[in-house]
């Protein structure tokens, strides 16, 4: 099923339950009927369990209904029946309004351990000790709360303003309704719920139902054996990351074409923003279960086996036998500046917003970035910068510029990423060992994504690197392939402000090697 359909349908059917939900906590009057309010809340799921504990009948056991739900459908529950995750969706649409960065949510690892940790002791507590920690992370008992504490003293204050108004014109329609006050310190844990949700909803879209909420955990769990899911097409994914971008669950790995299920909320925004066609929603057969055994999976383990044993994954993957040298390099490096991650813009810009909390290192999936010592002076001790001797930047990966917490790096998406010169590359043909060994190599030039590195003949049928800083984007993947040591025979010397690098004018060559590592 496509987009305009299945994202138009949830977002009418979301919002009735939203306004009926909020019509039955600010209901002045009384003037729903009793068993309308049941009807809804029947399908609440934390209320409809404790309800059945007891009642012990079938026309309370609504919760039974969300979970053959959640089989069949995934988590949809979570986006069409639940208020607070209706109201976070809507706190999320507003900080997007607000400012622009808020919608760029991108893939995130989920908090697993944390997650069904958090799970096991709230259901460990509640058959201990009762349901208090339960219903104080409830995602509808929160909704309740925020109602009832907030809501609806602004809509009774609202009401009575508008009474006294036309009271004043002999119209009554409106009658005056007392403002109930509670006890300051009930306000404490409501008001708290509301910031932490309010923000996080705010700027980091579904982050509280994926990561804190029982209930949340609990149905994404359910929703991995669910039959309706929402699948990908390689055939047809160009890998442009406007899915991910998209995701206010932050749960689409477009890199791997996975989508983690269990924390994916049906909300069918990444199918609506696809500009490929590349994701649909409908049935996931069983062979489509088990596509490990693709050629690009043999290519993507081939890879990571081959950086587990130290080589370059670039010559690993081309079956060729790694040059070593005979001897080490003697011509030291010139680095003139350090290469700070993508997304700072500068080092002075790194230097000023970055905290150093390890978040861009630690989602890092190629382990370039890594914690400075004094590359960028005392002041900028474990701040992240580039280590092409450890890793390189990958071509298609902007992970660190979505997590950080400071936007000391601001997000990218992966077109302007690829544009964005983090430095240039260099050539010492003294340390090449083409020139000192005769030896043939080009790691490097197979290696480089934008052909900034190619190869010219040199001597007899051997042939020796050539760049072009033009079109370099400073990603290290030559550096790191060189095999030469301890100096290497081409190094990136950084920009210290990022520059933006020309389009490629040769169609881009089609590379084999790894472009997502695990590691």
């Amino acid at each position: 099923m496509k987009a305009s359909f299945l994202r138009q349908f949830r977002i009418l059917f979301s919002t009735l339950i939203f306004i009926c939900f909020f019509i039955i906590f600010v209901d002045l009057q009384n003037i729903i009927p009793e068993k309308y309010i049941k009807a809804l809340l029947s399908l609440q799921f934390v209320p409809s369990v404790l309800a059945y504990l007891s009642l012990k009948t079938v026309l309370s056991a609504g919760f039974a209904l969300v979970l053959v739900l959640t089989l069949l459908t995934g988590r949809t529950y979570c986006s069409f029946l639940c208020p607070l995750g209706i109201g976070q969706d809507i706190f999320s649409r507003i900080g997007g309004r607000i400012r622009k960065k808020f919608r760029r949510f991108g893939y995130k690892k989920p908090f697993t351990i944390f997650r069904y940790s958090l799970l096991g002791i709230t259901l460990l507590v509640s058959v201990i000790w009762g349901f208090y920690m339960l219903t104080l992370l409830d995602p509808y008992s929160i909704f309740g709360r925020f109602m009832t504490f907030f809501a609806k003293p602004v809509v009774v204050i609202i009401n009575n303003f508008f009474a006294v108004i036309l009271n004043r014109f002999d119209m009554y329609g409106l009658h005056h309704i007392p403002l109930t006050a509670y006890h300051l310190q009930v306000y404490a844990i409501p008001a708290a719920f509301f910031l932490l949700i309010g923000i996080l909803s705010l700027t980091k879209g579904r982050l509280y139902c994926n990561t804190v909420c029982p209930v949340g955990t609990f149905l994404g769990f359910l929703s991995k054996f669910s039959l309706f899911r929402i699948r990908f097409d390689e055939n047809k994914c160009t890998r442009c990351g406007r899915c991910a971008v998209g995701c206010k669950s932050s749960c689409i790995d477009f890199l791997n074409y996975n989508i983690d299920v269990s924390r994916c909320v049906d909300c069918f925004n990444c199918i609506e923003i696809c500009p490929d066609n590349a994701l649909s929603y409908g049935i996931v057969h069983s062979n489509e279960k088990n596509t490990e055994t693709d050629e690009g999976k043999r290519k993507f383990i081939a890879g990571s086996l081959a950086m587990l044993i130290g080589l370059p994954a670039s010559l690993k993957s081309q079956d060729r036998n790694v040059p070593v040298p005979g001897k080490g390099s003697t011509v030291k490096e010139n680095k003139t500046s350090p290469v700070c991650p993508p997304g700072a813009g500068s080092i002075a810009d790194l230097q000023k917003n970055c905290i150093a909390c390890s978040l861009c290192i630690t989602v890092c999936p190629t382990n370039v970035l890594q914690p400075a010592w004094l590359e960028y002076g005392v002041a900028g001790i474990m701040q992240p910068v580039m280590n092409y001797h450890k890793g390189f930047c990958n071509y298609n990966c902007n992970s660190c510029t979505e997590v950080c917490p400071t936007n000391a790096l601001r997000p990218l998406v992966l077109e302007a990423k690829r544009l964005t010169q983090l430095g240039k590359v260099n050539f010492i043909k003294d340390n090449c060992i083409v020139k000192t060994e005769k030896t043939a190599c080009g790691a490097c030039a197979e290696a480089c994504p934008t052909k900034a590195v190619y190869m010219v003949p040199y001597e007899g049928n051997l042939r020796i690197p050539e760049t072009n800083t033009d079109i370099c984007v400073g990603c290290g993947q030559c550096e790191y392939a060189c095999p030469v040591t301890p100096f290497k025979a081409i190094f990136v010397d950084g920009n210290p402000v990022h520059q933006v690098a020309q389009k490629p004018v040769d169609k881009e060559v089609d590379i084999e090697i790894p472009t997502e590592f695990p590691f």
